[in-house]
């Protein structure tokens, strides 16, 4: 984007480096939207969107002040961004800062209030927002680049929503090549990030076309040979079976291999509701489906990958097959005969895969014949990509560029590591890229002569930002390999359809562009519709504000009811309290305005939209922490353990801490703790009889002294802690503590817990022991046999009493 070219005109502006930036005119229209209005931009990838979010941020930095945040979905992004920030304005570079997980929370929140440009990874900002380290009312410009991800969950939504809410002159930019691949797709990111303009430029457009050349899509069919067929129709001959077994359990409507992905998940659901009745069909099939799912993967590395990507993957099957949790899916599928002579089969598989011998003659045609300088090769998968970059240094200079994160038999790529790739391609010094989709989202890779994809792209939103790597500057080419009769056709064809259809929206979205902006007005004045005048609202379920019993429908329903109206939140005023209303008397309010509740949520519970949800009210005060117990702490002596139905059922017949363990860690240090277990069908899950299940809320009730309360789902357990919270610190006018209050521990309780720890026996044998010996000593000195006399203690028990009370002390390892 740099010129140094004086007869090219480039962009002046008082905070942008002179002489930096080309004049587009493009890109000069599309900024000048954008600075006016909360705008999405659709722009082909190399075209500079980037470049329109610099102007729009230098134009409301210099007019309205305040600072500029931009969100990018991946580090090396985020870091690149800023990069070209620091180049293109003249801003002192410690005012454009990097915000990712790197960073520590504390330093992120001392260089927020310093800061005049954010770059960051949404996740950061999503943790620092929700745990009231950042205030955005300072914003006033705020680019969501990769738009087209702010769908579901994502960070960016919650993000967006906070954005509009809380900063003082809010401005919003989306940008993407690909938005989405519907009309409906792109108007659920444009309400997610409250965009009310669309603007659009293709390749089309006059303005546009000067700055891009041709790019030729050709796909190479590629035939496989007869031992690689062999491999896959054995396995598909397992996966035949297995759906014979669903079908004779009414899921499977076929038994083809080469079942659909909407066929599969349909499956699972069915599967799923068996289970949920409580069938015994259910967990069995579930099982089945598991073996499935894996031998499809397998079929698909073998079709389409290679047989180098199989044996990785059959390994690792091997190992989790070996493992002391391993699933019953797992030691089925290594130890079916069929699997092991397809194992044994791949193992001695020792000629070229052809797409290898493909890849190969097409780099050397770019390379060699035609001169050519830089090829990526983009693959799905990172088992190929290790292979395939190896295989590729016998004849060229390649390197891989794959994710951060590690899977077993392969490391992930630092952010330096990452950066480190990107600047020696782009400087020239190796020629070939091999890289999974980290690489495919808007991160500067330089101009290529070819882009090769190893299989095609099943979806329209990674076809668009791939094929975006060449053709920029000069005659592109793009060369699909797909093999023959595999599922490499299917997707080809899927993504050719899902392209075009996503060509043509973004065309018609110029022509409609009014219509989809009165749609997202209606959608947004829709929303009021939910406000009566009053202000009170309808609860989730849609049902009467008033009602009874569902803790989302505030106090109305409490009024009139005996002995519930002292829970609620606000008193309804009494004749004498209206009257001294009216004489402009204060009456005196338990929630006094302007107090703050505090919760502090544990960091692993981001995963759960609770804290975000409580983050959005006024009157809390989200504070995120790495808890030693509890997932919250709602005061010096309340702390919340939350468990799904699942994973307190989970927690009872196994894991690695039994809820047990958590509910007495919580009880050492706080004095009231709580254990929430939300959802339904608490007594329908896994092979648990329903006793023991109550046996369990017996004793965490009785031997631990913890409330156990119940919660139909995420909303329901939102409006308990914050019931809670408030209850203790405005009611009762008590602090948060992370450590936590106990009353000092009697004498008999102090007794009990030093004999409870002994090899974690707990509490209930604990006095059991106490009961049988009467004193600590006594207990220590006894037998194995003496033990056994205690209720409780068996054979097991007392020898690691034993073994804990009698084994020499060695100290730290």
């Amino acid at each position: 984007m740099a010129t140094t070219d004086e007869e090219v005109p480039s962009i002046e502006h008082p905070l942008l480096e002179p002489n930096f930036l080309q004049r587009r005119l493009y890109q000069l229209k599309l900024a000048g939207t954008a600075a006016n209005d909360h705008t999405l931009v659709c722009l082909p990838t190399g075209l500079g969107k980037t470049t329109v979010s610099l102007l729009v941020t230098a134009r409301r930095l210099e007019e309205v002040g305040g600072k500029s945040l931009m969100l990018a979905p991946t580090k090396p992004l985020v870091s690149q961004h800023a990069d070209f920030y620091r180049e293109a304005l003249e801003i002192p570079e410690d005012e454009i800062v990097v915000f990712t997980g790197d960073v520590s929370p504390d330093d992120r929140a001392t260089l927020w209030k310093e800061a005049t440009v954010v770059m960051a990874t949404p996740q950061v900002i999503e943790n620092d927002l929700v745990g009231s380290r950042i205030s955005l009312a300072g914003v006033t410009h705020c680019t969501f680049d990769e738009c087209h991800r702010a769908t579901g969950e994502y960070a960016y939504n919650y993000i967006a929503e906070r954005y509009h809410a809380d900063a003082n002159d809010p401005l919003v930019t989306g940008m993407s090549a690909s938005p989405g691949g519907d009309e409906a797709a792109i108007l659920e990111v444009c309400e997610n990030l409250g965009l009310q303009e669309v603007e659009v430029m293709t390749e089309d457009d006059a303005d546009v076309a000067e700055f891009t050349h041709e790019t030729d899509v050709e796909w190479e069919r590629i035939d496989l040979p007869e031992e690689v067929i062999e491999i896959r129709d054995m396995l598909n001959e397992v996966i035949t079976d297995r759906l014979e077994t669903l079908k004779e359990l009414g899921v499977a409507k076929s038994t083809q291999p080469d079942q659909s992905q909407k066929d599969l998940n349909r499956m699972r659901a069915e599967l799923q509701q068996l289970i949920n009745n409580d069938q015994s069909e259910g967990f069995k099939g579930m099982s089945v489906h598991a073996e499935v799912m894996k031998l499809r993967q397998a079929v698909t590395l073998v079709e389409t990958q290679s047989v180098e990507a199989l044996r990785r993957y059959f390994e690792r099957q091997r190992n989790q097959a070996r493992t002391s949790g391993a699933s019953k899916a797992s030691q089925r599928l290594v130890s079916d005969a069929r699997v092991r002579e397809a194992m044994r089969r791949a193992e001695n598989f020792d000629e070229l895969h052809p797409k290898y011998r493909k890849t190969r003659m097409l780099l050397a045609e770019t390379l060699g014949l035609e001169g050519g300088e830089r090829v990526i090769v983009f693959t799905e998968s990172r088992d190929t990509a290790e292979a395939l970059t190896d295989f590729l240094n016998d004849s060229f200079d390649a390197k891989r560029f794959v994710g951060q994160g590690d899977r077993e038999g392969s490391d992930g790529m630092t952010q330096t590591q990452q950066q480190e790739v990107l600047d020696d391609f782009r400087a020239g010094k190796f020629e070939v890229l091999v890289s999974t989709s980290v690489a495919e989202e808007g991160l500067d890779v330089p101009e290529v002569d070819l882009v090769l994809f190893y299989e095609p792209v099943p979806t329209a939103i990674r076809s668009i930002q791939r094929k975006g790597r060449t053709g920029r500057q000069s005659k592109g080419r793009v060369v699909v390999l797909m093999a023959d009769d595999t599922r490499d056709e299917a997707y080809f064809w899927i993504s050719r359809r899902r392209e075009n259809e996503m060509e043509s929206e973004l065309r018609e979205l110029k022509g409609i562009a009014a219509d989809l902006e009165a749609e997202l007005d209606d959608s947004q004045r829709a929303l009021s519709e939910f406000d009566d005048e009053s202000g009170a609202k309808v609860n989730a379920e849609g049902g009467d504000p008033d009602a009874v019993g569902d803790s989302s429908s505030g106090n109305g329903g409490v009024a009139g009811q005996p002995g519930l109206q002292e829970f609620a939140d606000e008193k309804e005023p009494t004749p004498e309290e209206d009257s001294l209303a009216e004489d402009d008397t204060t009456v005196e309010n338990p929630h006094a305005e302007g107090d703050t509740i505090e919760i502090v949520a544990d960091q692993r519970e981001m995963d759960a939209n609770i804290a975000r949800e409580l983050s959005k009210r006024e009157e809390i005060e989200i504070r995120l922490e790495t808890l030693s117990v509890g997932d919250y702490v709602l005061s010096d002596r309340v702390v919340v353990e939350r468990k799904s139905v699942a994973d307190f059922v989970d927690s009872l017949v196994g894991g690695d801490r039994s809820v047990f363990e958590q509910v007495g860690a919580m009880a050492r240090h706080y004095s009231r703790p709580v254990v929430v277990v939300e959802g339904e069908g608490l007594y329908e899950q896994r092979d648990v009889h329903p006793n023991a299940i109550r046996g369990a809320l017996s004793s965490l009730a009785v031997d631990f002294g913890a409330s156990v309360l119940r919660t139909e789902h995420e909303a329901d357990t939102t409006e308990l802690l914050a019931v809670i919270a408030g209850r203790e610190q405005t009611l009762s006018s008590r602090e948060v503590s992370v450590h936590g209050e106990k009353a000092a521990k009697t004498l008999s309780e102090q007794q009990e817990y030093v004999v409870s720890s002994i090899a974690e026996i707990g509490p209930v044998t604990a006095r059991s022991l106490l009961s049988e010996f009467g004193t600590i000593e006594a207990i220590m000195i006894a037998s194995e046999d003496e033990l056994q006399n205690a209720d409780g203690v068996g054979q097991v028990t007392a020898e690691r009493m034993r073994e804990v009370i009698g084994s020499e002390y060695t100290g730290p390892t």
